[in-house]
């Protein structure tokens, strides 16, 4: 799905889109889009730049980092995006090539962040759909902050049933320092 900036005329112009699951595409990605996407956004159009505000409302499917099992996040951000068309990019290379840049390092700004170039007059609706879901998903996704996880020996999901094994885990090669700890123990009785 795609948006086409060559039909946007007024300065400010409201969207509102529903994307199906099945319309997004989601092999081989860390979520799976689980109810329909609302997308509703405004342009705000300059000449050949373009701001897109916004928000994204959904529900993705992850697993759970602890237990494996599945569980849904709700998903509702706001973005404010800036678009420039790509020809701008090409000109500041150009400019870059001919000038040299002393500094490997080049500091990003504020603005650099929420800027992002659109090419033959159109924006790819899906994937700042994508985008928006990536920066939505948590770094250690929990089915619940209390998640017991599954049993490191047996397997079993310890949220749904308790294992009998032994939680201790000793490392053969602290065997020698742990017989010095006992032997010690009984000198000091």
């Amino acid at each position: 799905m795609r948006l086409e900036l060559s039909q946007i005329r007024l300065p400010e112009t409201e969207i509102s889109k529903v994307f199906e699951p099945a319309d997004l595409p989601g092999e081989g990605e860390e979520y799976r889009v689980k109810t329909p996407v609302v997308l509703r956004l405004t342009v705000h159009q300059d000449h050949d730049r373009y701001r897109l505000v916004g928000t994204v409302k959904a529900e993705l499917e992850l697993d759970c980092s602890r237990c494996l099992e599945p569980f849904v996040l709700p998903v509702d951000r706001e973005f404010d995006l800036r678009f420039l068309p790509s020809t701008v990019v090409e000109a500041e290379k150009d400019e870059d090539d001919e000038a040299e840049v002393e500094d490997d390092e080049a500091e990003v700004e504020d603005d650099d962040v929420s800027m992002t170039y659109y090419r033959d007059e159109q924006i790819d609706l899906i994937e700042l759909l994508r985008e928006q879901f990536y920066l939505a998903l948590p770094m250690k996704p929990l089915c619940s902050p209390v998640c017991r996880g599954i049993c490191p020996q047996c397997g079993t999901n310890r949220n749904l049933a308790p294992c009998d094994c032994n939680p201790q885990m000793e490392d053969p090669r602290m065997a020698g320092l742990k017989t010095l700890i006992t032997e010690r123990k009984h000198d000091d009785a």
